[in-house]
């Protein structure tokens, strides 16, 4: 498995490749301690550098402010928090603004090893495989540059400074030249990737779930705004043809699929490793988890879930709180939920490693949360559970978890397919279907027969914030879908519950630090980084900053 190998990594390939700063892209020589003819003749040492590209893939399991905390899902317990200060109140800057410019190390490392293979006397299968993992990388950074700052210079070739002189400061490309050249790249290599992929590295699956996200994005109304229905159709077609393959399954234990003992389960379609105990191993519980626990402190509370959310998740007989029919009392607001509630949210009374977490407002327990800046205490009366291991509940980045961060998973697959399928056509049969197995895991009741294309728009939209909440997938949904506008402005929302007489009252009320703020006009993009525009003059800054 790849990351058994990430480890070993430096000592075959040089510093100097691995280690260069986010704009040395462009001058950097790739050089290597064991040279050009020893790394290029040997597929096992070629494979040790393409695993470094595999390295490059982002995750959010070693910090206690991850993008999930940019969306109306969730906060940081802390007044510092970068997603608190700075994204959420929407001050970044070209010089702070977060930034994927990065990841231009890895497609030099990409085009590196295309180049260098292209061009070696490596057995062909290998080659085909490797090249195709290599350009599905790219792909991968490409998507997340495009996602972050639109279009963005398309470089596919070794830069040289020395060699190609002023040639090496290209332009940006466009927003639609650059999800063509994503797409374009998948197509290409989609067949060139086995079905049934060693754990780790990409296969055909993860090749057409990306492309079915960036097709999913392009059909969405941020890039199309005219709703052509021919591109949600594209993005169906991709996310049925991972379907068809017939080796993905929705794991039948919600919550356990993230655990470590079940990575690479046949829900994971890819995925970014962990290694438990080293440098490489996880931190989520001690960095996003509760705070205090038992009266001892157990993490840093990176991650509070909103009321928002709280709100999404379904009642047990299925049906959403606000529904007639739901049976939900906002006096007693965590009764007869759905699982995913109980299996991704901490709240008042919830058991989290042997001790009883209290949010009640004044009962002099270490576990409350008075709703106010105490520092790392939850601001909005909840914690996350979801994919936490109460095995590793240690304070702080402990880098015990083996867990993998999953990027791409089948039930994804099926809620992105039924999105794009209901845009294209309306709800037909195939839409319900996907849908509802999302729901049966979970032991959801179906969705009612007769649904109107708005109907079921509206459910596809709830249901893909509740399944996939803390995967940070949601800052990305509100973009595409030009919802930012609407749900980051305004205020995040917490549960206070005080004591009113001789009852406990639940109210609603605004979370501390919650202000959120969004401007349509420059927030759907992030800026280019100042430091890429200083180096490269035929660079051009995103509107409004």
């Amino acid at each position: 498995m790849i990351h058994q190998y990430i480890i070993k990594i430096g000592v075959v390939i040089s510093f100097s490749l691995m280690l260069f700063s986010c704009d040395e892209f462009l001058t950097i020589e790739p050089t290597t301690q064991v040279g050009d003819e020893t790394l290029w003749s040997n597929e096992g040492n070629a494979d040790l550098f393409l695993n470094n590209i595999y390295s490059g893939l982002p995750g959010s399991f070693t910090t206690h402010d991850p993008p999930e905390n940019w969306s109306d899902n969730s906060m940081s317990a802390h007044s510092w928090g970068y997603s608190t200060t700075t994204i959420k109140t929407a001050i970044y800057t070209a010089d702070d603004a977060p930034s994927q410019w990065g990841h231009y190390n890895d497609i030099r490392k990409a085009n590196l090893f295309i180049a260098k293979v292209n061009a070696g006397k490596l057995s062909d299968d290998w080659k085909t495989k490797r090249l195709g993992e290599a350009r599905f990388l790219r792909a991968y950074f490409y998507m997340l540059l495009w996602t972050h700052h639109g279009g963005v210079p398309i470089i596919t070739d070794v830069l040289n400074l020395s060699e190609q002189g002023d040639e090496v400061f290209r332009a940006r490309n466009t927003a639609e030249e650059t999800y063509q050249f994503i797409v374009d790249e998948l197509t290409a290599i989609e067949m060139d990737l086995p079905v049934n992929a060693e754990a780790g590295r990409a296969s055909r699956g993860a090749a057409l779930s990306l492309k079915g996200w960036c097709e999913l994005i392009w059909a969405s109304p941020y890039y199309n705004n005219t709703n052509d229905k021919s591109k949600w159709a594209k993005a169906a077609e991709s996310y049925k043809k991972v379907i068809d393959l017939q080796v993905y399954d929705l794991f039948p234990n919600y919550n356990e699929q993230f655990m470590e003992g079940n990575n690479w389960n046949k829900e994971t379609i890819f995925a970014k490793s962990y290694l438990g105990g080293t440098s490489l191993g996880g931190s989520r519980e001690g960095l996003q988890g509760p705070w205090i626990v038992g009266g001892t402190q157990l993490s840093w509370s990176g991650v509070d879930p909103s009321q928002e959310l709280v709100d999404e998740y379904f009642m047990a007989n299925g049906l959403p709180i606000d529904h007639p029919d739901s049976g939900y009392d906002p006096q007693n607001p965590y009764a007869n939920r759905e699982k995913r509630f109980y299996e991704s949210i901490i709240y008042d009374g919830s058991i989290w490693v042997g001790s009883e977490m209290v949010m009640k407002q004044g009962v002099g327990s270490r576990n409350e949360t008075d709703l106010a800046s105490k520092n790392e205490s939850t601001n909005t009366g909840y914690y996350i559970r979801k994919g936490l291991n109460p095995a590793y509940a240690v304070n702080g980045p402990n880098r015990l978890n083996s867990a993998n961060y999953i990027i791409f998973r089948f039930a994804e697959v099926l809620l992105g397919y039924a999105e794009a399928k209901n845009e294209a056509v309306g709800p037909d049969e195939s839409v319900y279907e996907a849908i509802n197995l999302v729901r049966a895991r979970v032991d959801l009741p179906p969705l009612k027969d007769g649904l109107t294309q708005d109907e079921m728009r509206k459910a596809i939209y709830q249901e893909r914030r509740v399944e996939l909440a803390f995967e940070d997938k949601r800052y990305f949904d509100l973009l595409r879908l030009k919802l930012a506008e609407k749900n980051l402005n305004g205020h995040m929302q917490a549960m206070l519950i005080e004591k009113v007489g001789e009852d406990w009252v639940y109210k609603v009320i605004p979370a501390t630090q919650g202000e959120m703020i969004f401007n349509p006009e420059k927030n759907y993009l992030f800026p280019i980084p100042q430091s890429a525009i200083d180096r490269n003059p035929n660079l051009q800054q995103n509107p409004n900053y």
